[in-house]
């Protein structure tokens, strides 16, 4: 598995997910503009519902699109050995109980998941604790991070 195909699987998943998303902002526009959904009286809601439901719908919409936007010209480097880990490495991490994770440090769209040569990918960014913890680390490094009040430690098994 490298980088490039991690990238492209990215992408991939973030034009169906906009797909996905325009089509849910359509349906939800129509519904919110639909005549049969026009307040009767003040106590009449479903039309004014509706358009909150289409604004969220249109606001995930362009947030997908920027995120996309950001993968598309990410520039993947190799891993450089004197800065440590940066966005756009593929990271390789061991929890103390011997369970590992891969992740990815993006740009944006934190949380996605996807699958490549059947290896699960969370992608995370720097903003988010672990992905600023991970910043300049190394292999061999340890990583301890707090989660809902309990500390959780890992070790940087590899950096691609």
């Amino acid at each position: 598995m490298n980088k490039q195909q991690v990238l492209q699987r990215i992408i991939e998943r973030l034009e169906i997910d906009l797909d996905v998303a325009i089509r849910a902002a359509q349906t939800a526009y129509e519904t919110a503009t639909h005549e049969e959904n026009i307040a009767e009286n003040k106590y009449d809601t479903l039309g004014l519902e509706a358009s909150y439901l289409a604004a969220g719908q249109a606001r995930r919409v362009e947030e997908i699109r920027q995120s996309l936007t950001l993968y598309k010209t990410l520039v993947l480097k190799p891993f450089d050995e004197a800065r440590g880990i940066q966005p756009g490495d593929l990271i390789v991490l061991e929890s103390v109980s011997g369970v590992e994770q891969h992740l990815f440090l993006g740009p944006d769209a934190a949380g996605l998941k996807i699958t490549v040569d059947e290896t699960l990918i969370t992608v995370i960014t720097a903003k988010a604790p672990l992905g600023q913890n991970l910043l300049g680390k190394f292999d061999g490094d340890e990583v301890e991070i707090s989660v809902n009040g309990s500390r959780q430690s890992f070790e940087v098994m590899r950096v691609v």
